[in-house]
């Protein structure tokens, strides 16, 4: 056996001994040791194999089965610009504290400076969004390798897993490699290949931290931001207070949800009284939220098990581990807000009601999913026009960790792999259109059964709500924010054989909706962009009236 086909073989027997089931590709040359030991795996049932022919959408794709089984997921690249085009899933994994291990084959060390084809300096190359970076040495037939091999990808994966630091994240394992690249008779190898009788070669053990204790008194709400955790609900049940739960925050259920939180905040003068505010997750999606927690006269308490928590109006008070509930609130704070919502949920509905809009497109898909059902949501006015909604399903799955639209098909295409079940996508036009080769998908892969909702307003609509959308601005803003583009999505659909329908009723998306979840479809709604910033003003007078 050869050095890099033995190095393959470890590497990919010790990833799935660590916890690895799942595995994404792109083809390449110099990742063929690796490529072939995947392959190898997949077809003895050790893991699932995903292969896609751009490394961006593989990244997404990831990102997506991440989501999905809470596991680490690798991916795995040629050398050259392979590498650089993972750089927006590393971000968006990095900053939403995901296990991503990059496995970036390269060139032997010898050839970088050279002008070798496909070689570059890859060291580090996606810089302080990695929370390890480590070039696995040259593989060579010597004894000693198999330990090496096998120690750093156990180390390797219980970083991503931030299994010590409590810091979740990806890593980077730049692999060089040198020829032959596939297997060849050269012999035994001077060691066994063999990993440990069970497990990993090393086993990692969490540390532990202890609670911090929080009681009743001043008037108190808690925000549930991406990623939050049943662990904000249990806070706010226990403590009797209002919760402000995302779409993706996977708290927004139970007695305590203020679904008309963004609203009532910038609309109601309850949110004047607010005095304390437990942060759970990283909220990313209201101006109003963004503008409590930065307001001097409220106590800020943010909840991070991880090495990093969100203060972006810097007034945290505290940053805790977790939190301890001693006591409920016995005043009359929770009703209040409550009353509040349910007044408001009417005057929102009638707001919605008689077309299609964005919001309405969203608080039907609620529905018809369930609070039980899995929806991937793109950022931009999707995820906003969700958190608007009544019904929103826990399992709501958002890259939220910058807010990009970025990989937003392809992330929908592995969190729906990983449900193994009917599972939808609510996304905008252009983040449809950002990541079309998501649906590029071979015909020897996995393809899971997802809906994906397209809300086409023709461009940039989140523009129009924002200040930019203004009358002042009115001159520039259909050419660099609106950006209309006048794409046939049914013709892009037809390129990958994917079945389409459009739809331009309610009754039309709600049967849409119904029909049996198979494979991939697209259901396109056709909405006028030139109304969103009024139909937010006509939302905020309503509830501003109650």
């Amino acid at each position: 056996m050869n050095p890099s086909t033995a190095f393959a073989t470890v590497v990919v027997d010790e990833l799935i001994r660590s916890g690895v089931r799942e595995a994404v590709l792109t083809p390449g040359s110099r990742s063929t040791p690796l490529a072939l030991a995947l392959a190898a795996a997949d077809r003895d049932g050790r893991l699932r194999l995903h292969v896609r022919i751009d490394e961006r959408t593989a990244g997404f794709l990831a990102i997506g089965l991440i989501r999905g089984t809470g596991l680490p997921v690798p991916v795995v690249t040629t050398s050259g610009t392979a590498v650089a085009n993972l750089y927006p899933a590393v971000l968006e994994a990095s900053h939403s504290g995901l296990p991503l291990i990059v496995l970036s084959a390269d060139r032997p060390p010898e050839l970088r400076g050279t002008g070798a084809n496909q070689t570059t300096d890859q060291l580090k190359v996606f810089g302080d969004a990695v929370r390890l970076f480590h070039e696995i040495g040259t593989p060579s037939k010597q004894v000693g390798q198999v330990a090496y091999w096998r120690s750093q990808i156990a180390r390797a994966v219980s970083t991503a897993v931030g299994a010590r630091t409590s810091d979740p994240g990806p890593v980077q394992l730049n692999c060089p490699l040198v020829e032959p690249l596939v297997p060849t008779d050269d012999g035994d190898w001077p060691e066994p290949l063999d990993g440990r009788s069970t497990g990993p070669w090393t086993s990692v053990h969490a540390t532990a931290a202890q609670p911090s204790a929080v009681a009743p008194g001043p008037k108190t709400v808690v925000v549930a931001g991406d990623g939050a955790s049943q662990a904000a609900r249990l806070a706010a049940e226990a403590g009797n207070w209002p919760l402000f739960a995302e779409p993706s925050s996977r708290a927004r259920t139970g007695p305590a949800v203020v679904s008309a939180y963004r609203l009532l905040l910038a609309a109601s003068s309850l949110g004047e009284e607010i005095e304390r505010v437990l942060v759970f997750g990283h909220p990313t999606l209201s101006r109003p939220v963004s503008k409590l927690l930065a307001r001097p006269d409220v106590e800020v308490v943010v909840v991070s098990p991880t090495g990093l928590w969100p203060d972006a109006g810097r007034r945290a008070a505290a940053v805790v581990t977790g939190l301890e509930v001693i006591g409920s609130d016995t005043t009359d704070w929770l009703e209040r807000w409550l009353q509040a919502d349910q007044l408001a949920r009417p005057a929102i509905d009638k707001v919605l009601s008689g077309s299609l809009n964005g919001p309405a497109v969203a608080a039907l898909m609620g529905e018809v999913i369930g609070a039980d059902g899995m929806l991937i949501v793109a950022s931009s006015n999707p995820v906003r026009d969700l958190d608007l909604a009544p019904v929103v399903p826990i399992r709501t799955v958002a890259n939220r960790g910058l807010a990009g639209i970025d990989g937003t098909l392809s992330t929908a295409v592995g969190a729906a792999l990983a449900n193994a079940g009917a599972t939808y996508a609510l996304v905008g036009d252009l983040a449809f259109l950002h990541d079309a080769n998501g649906l590029v998908i071979g015909p020897a892969e996995p393809r899971p059964d997802l809906r994906i909702v397209v809300v086409n307003d023709n461009g940039g609509g989140i523009f129009s709500t924002l200040e930019q959308g203004g009358t002042d601005h009115a001159t520039h803003f259909e050419r660099v924010f609106g950006t209309p583009h006048n794409v046939d999505l049914s013709a892009l659909a037809a390129a990958t054989s994917t079945p389409y329908r459009l739809v331009d009723t309610t009754d039309a998306l709600r049967d849409a909706l119904a029909q049996t979840v198979a494979g991939i479809d697209i259901i396109e709604v056709r909405v006028d962009r030139s109304t969103h910033r009024d139909l937010q003003a006509e939302l905020r007078a309503a509830v501003s009236q109650l």
